[in-house]
């Protein structure tokens, strides 16, 4: 197994129990910068610049207002110490309503600047979001099969939406909410230091760092407290989405207790995490109101002593109170900001986890695309192990030649469904080659092999979507008239018809509105309309009851004339016709030839091939006796106790 696989292998758990390290935000903002800042599109850059500029209007029309509010106290009250304030006294009312007008004014310049900073930004923080969740998105699908079979779809899709939270909270937060409180807070102390004195500044200084510090450290003890609630979110969210998308099977064991009681355990730890996140928010809020309400205390009781003294007007303390509530706005703003990022970037960095994990299979660099002339499929020595403390395939050998079909035979964990993920390099091998028309696969783009093999698989699973979408999803640009002919050469135009919605049915969720047998003839279909110069039957037929059986088979028998193929097979009666029956058992060859050579040398495949044979002749007087209602539930149960244990259906 490569370097890679085993540190797949180790990070797996890591990756889809949704922990991860813990990021930074200096890293999760250096990560997210070329998002923001995408160097290809000027647009967004200029929005940017609109959104700075109309950010820093809002913060000039911000500071202005305490001062149009003391100007208007000071007017009101006789008080000569606002500009351009009248020294007799019948225009005091009008110098008072002038600037209260203009403290009015200010107040709606802050708003309508910063609502416009906020609509003008928008497009930039959700085109991040976009850009990164469809990043994520597709390197979910570049992931290798190991991967996929060991996640849990609930807990990826809750990555996808706490991410794509995340990346807006962070990107408004940073940009809009931080810098801009920051720079307000340089402004405040300023105009503070101008306007009174130093001991004001030491008293805001003082409550700023008492208010951050109370913040941080409250804070860092919710940070624990998020995490439990994220995970037990995920876990009722997973056992939600895998009960409901295995309903039928609850409903098979009357399992709906269990599996409510299941989700409810999940939930309860949900409800008790909530509940600590909400009693340590009140906490967090308590202690800061506290904090902020001494520093404006403090501050307030420093300009009463000026005005007894008389340095200072009752407009001053007007302008203290508003400067102060003002203080508190930002610092507010500084524990929300630091609260919201950390909560971004606990939920986007398990995003970040995965976009970091390499992809398992990678194209080497300039790898050309497969040039299929003749289709031959050569596995030289081939060695596999999923683990590396079990080996799979075991040095394996053989041909499929061009146009000609193979099948794979042998018992369950033989590997031979191993050899179908390892030819449409879903796995890398461990040693030895797999070669088409001489081409090493791990030498070409992964695209163009995919493209030149069709694959009808044992387990169909269909999208949520139309019978044409499904059957379409073979060759995307064919025509109605394509799909249709597909359909009808696998089989199921007939039925496809008799529907109300014909190939518009909703097919329902994996396409559990079809049957088993009808979801398998959508699959064939759709590997008919990609028509592919290699084929690959993974047990395609097992679906299906015997008539259907030969119906399709008959379809695949004219598919596959002319078309290498390779047949994965567990129903013996399926691959009779093959030229070649390669027989495997514990990842090695051990019988190979046709049908009748392999009969009459009386090995592994003979006694596979009688057992089956017992299988379906005990089935058939069973169906008889049915039929005849005279056999006795006594013979119908030593009927079924002939069935062999182990044999094959």
């Amino acid at each position: 197994m490569s370097d890679i696989q085993v540190r797949s292998v180790r990070s797996m758990k890591h990756d889809v129990s949704g922990e991860s390290p813990d990021s930074t935000l200096l890293q999760t903002v250096r990560r997210l910068w070329p998002y923001i800042w995408p160097n290809d599109r000027a647009d967004l850059k200029a929005r940017i610049m609109i959104s700075m500029a109309l950010l820093l209007v809002a913060k000039l029309a911000t500071m202005a207002t305490p001062f149009t509010f003391k100007w208007a106290t000071d007017a009101l009250t006789g008080t000569p110490s606002a500009p351009f304030s009248p020294s007799w006294t019948g225009w005091v009312v009008v110098a008072g309503v002038v600037w209260t007008i203009t403290y009015g004014l200010s107040r709606v310049v802050m708003a309508l600047t910063t609502q416009a900073r906020d609509g003008m930004f928008a497009k930039v923080a959700m085109n991040a979001v976009r850009n990164l969740a469809l990043r994520t998105f597709k390197h979910m699908h570049e992931l290798s099969l190991r991967f996929h079979l060991e996640r849990k779809t609930g807990g990826l899709t809750r990555v996808l939406e706490r991410g794509r939270n995340g990346i807006e909270t962070i990107v408004r937060m940073v940009i809009l909410q931080a810098i801009p409180t920051i720079v307000e807070l340089l402004m405040i102390v300023g105009v503070l230091l101008y306007q009174f004195d130093w001991r004001y500044v030491a008293v805001i200084f003082a409550t700023v760092v008492a208010y951050t510090s109370y913040t941080y450290f409250a804070t860092e003890w919710r940070i624990g407290i998020r995490r439990k609630m994220n995970d037990s979110d995920t876990d009722a969210n997973t056992k939600a989405i895998d009960s409901l998308l295995n309903y039928e099977t609850v409903k098979y064991f009357s399992a709906e207790k269990r599996e409510a009681q299941r989700y409810d355990r999940s939930m309860e730890i949900y409800e008790t995490a909530s509940v600590n996140s909400y009693v340590s928010l009140a906490v967090l809020n308590a202690g800061q109101a506290t904090i902020f309400a001494l520093g404006l205390m403090a501050a307030m009781v420093l300009c009463a002593y000026g005005i007894a003294n008389g340095t200072n007007t009752i407009g001053d303390f007007v302008m203290i109170n508003a400067m102060m509530i003002q203080l508190y706005q930002p610092l507010n703003f500084m524990g929300m900001i630091y609260r919201e990022i950390k909560q971004g970037v606990i939920d986007i960095e398990t995003m970040f986890s995965i976009l970091e994990r390499p992809a398992e299979i990678k194209d080497k660099p300039n790898a050309p695309p497969l040039k299929v002339t003749n289709g031959v499929i050569r596995f030289d020595n081939v060695v596999f192990s999923y683990e590396p403390d079990r080996t799979i395939l075991k040095g394996l050998s053989f041909e499929v030649p061009a146009g000609r079909t193979i099948a794979i035979v042998g018992p369950s964990g033989a590997g031979k469904s191993t050899i179908s993920r390892l030819l449409f390099r879903f796995y890398e091998v461990s040693g030895g080659r797999i070669l088409i028309d001489d081409q090493d696969i791990r030498d070409v783009a992964q695209t163009s092999l995919r493209e030149a093999i069709g694959m009808v698989p044992q387990d169909t699973v269909l999208f949520n979507d139309t019978i044409r979408y499904n059957i379409r999803y073979g060759r995307w640009e064919a025509t109605n008239a394509e799909v249709e002919e597909a359909a009808r050469l696998a089989q199921i135009d007939g039925f496809i018809r008799l529907a109300p919605k014909g190939y518009e049915t909703e097919v329902g969720e994996r396409g559990l509105k079809l049957s088993g047998g009808e979801k398998q003839r959508v699959a064939i279909a759709r590997t008919i309309l990609k028509a592919p110069p290699i084929l690959v039957l993974d047990e395609a037929t097992s679906a299906l009851d015997s008539h259907t059986e030969r119906d399709i088979q008959d379809a695949l028998d004219r598919v596959s004339k002319n078309r290498t193929t390779l047949v994965i097979a567990h129903r013996l009666s399926t691959i009779v016709a093959a030229d070649e029956i390669i027989v495997l058992d514990k990842g090695v060859i051990v019988e190979r030839g046709t049908h009748y050579q392999l009969l009459a040398a009386g090995g592994l495949y003979a006694s596979m091939w009688n057992r089956q044979r017992e299988a379906e002749e005990a089935r058939e007087k069973l169906a008889l006796a049915d039929e005849d209602g005279d056999a006795s539930k006594e013979s119908k149960h030593k009927l079924s106790d002939d069935l062999p244990a182990d044999a094959a259906e």
